[in-house]
């Protein structure tokens, strides 16, 4: 590695980090052409279907470069997309190196790229931050290397653990810089998955109400694919959601569609029940990458036990609810203190008035 390649590399993930809220399905890429010591174009991927990170970048380039070092986020693609290969183009622009932060997890090019590179006589570095570009794109790496989505629950919830009062009041639990935080998360995510029962008691929306402006994006905000799950065909027709922007989608056991005004599909059952497996073949056949969940005790926590959650968000509001509210997770069974289900805490921070704290399955 050069003096200055992680300098650079930064830069790069800053720019893949701009593509956040709009490259759904695709991963997230930054890119910088750096000659004599001086960044001479940069790029970022921006939405699916338009140039990659590394067209943009060679694009403002020009013949400038010719001899230059490319650094990029994620390895340049060798496969004909809904874009020419990457790699072909910098071969052409003459590029004399190429510095990437990580293999791409895709297999139709899981190195082919590198190799095309190579071949050209391409100086080739992989590697560098990968750990930071992993964190970039959850999602994409998740479904590529295990094919199922990187599924994240988020919760708001008492200091003494309660998610909703008996009754199933629940709003607002949570501070206004807490749920504008959510909105975020949501932005982020390809689909917002939630249970039937979340659907009747409360009634939400569950779309992303922030601008485009907020979010520090160009044109119009991309609403995730809301998806339901419903085993016994009990999504009400009159449900909020369905008439708001976005698509909406229940997943359910039965046969039919219960004369809804959204798509209905049927998946297998276990123990009469949707079986969460088939849930999540079915999310990555729609090319989801990050799956948000908001949901009741139940539903999370057959998630959590069935080992299908990557991470948990869990915003810690500074009240008290009492012993007679509902509590995070309905994970039966847990008898002993060697059942429990491990966590490790990536991040704690404060937001607005709340705890925000970002845990993983020690498991997964």
């Amino acid at each position: 590695m050069h003096r200055h390649d992680t300098e650079y590399m930064q830069r790069a993930l800053r720019l893949a980090e701009r593509g956040l809220y709009t490259t759904d399905p695709n991963p997230r890429v930054g890119c910088v052409i750096v000659k004599d010591d001086r960044i001479i174009a940069e790029g970022w991927h921006q939405r699916a279907g338009e140039p990659h990170a590394e067209i943009l970048a060679l694009q403002q380039a020009g013949d400038q470069a010719s001899g230059s070092t490319v650094y990029v986020t994620l390895e340049p693609c060798s496969h004909h997309g809904k874009t020419p290969p990457c790699a072909d183009a910098l071969v052409s622009a003459g590029v004399s190196r190429v510095v990437a932060a990580m293999q791409d997890p895709n297999p139709e090019v899981a190195g082919s790229g590198f190799e095309r590179l190579r071949k050209q006589g391409i100086e080739v570095d992989s590697g560098l931050l990968e750990s930071a570009a992993r964190q970039i794109n959850p999602g994409f790496i998740k479904r590529m290397e295990s094919g199922r989505p990187f599924v994240r629950i988020k919760m708001a919830t008492s200091l003494d653990g309660r998610t909703a009062m008996a009754s199933g009041e629940s709003q607002w639990i949570s501070g206004e810089a807490a749920r504008a935080d959510v909105q975020r998360l949501r932005a982020r995510s390809s689909v917002i998955l939630t249970g039937v029962d979340t659907v009747i008691q409360d009634d939400p929306s569950l779309n992303v109400r922030l601008s485009a402006a907020q979010l520090g994006i160009e044109g119009d905000v991309r609403q995730p694919h809301r998806v339901v799950l419903d085993s016994h065909l009990r999504f009400p027709a009159n449900a909020n959601m369905l008439k708001l922007e976005g698509k909406t989608t229940v997943l359910t056991t039965k046969q039919g569609s219960g004369d809804l005004s959204c798509d209905v599909v049927r998946l297998d059952a276990a123990d009469g029940k949707l079986d969460l497996t088939s849930v999540m073949n079915w999310l990555a056949g729609l090319q989801a990458n990050e799956v948000h969940v908001e949901a009741g005790a139940t539903m999370c926590g057959a998630l959590l036990h069935s080992k299908l959650v990557d991470e948990i968000v869990v915003y810690i509001a500074p009240h008290i609810m009492g012993s007679d509210a509902r509590g995070l997770f309905n994970i039966p069974g847990l008898d002993n203190m060697a059942d429990r289900i491990k966590l490790d805490i990536r991040d704690i921070r404060q937001v607005g008035k709340d705890l925000r704290i970002t845990a993983v399955p020690v498991s997964n």
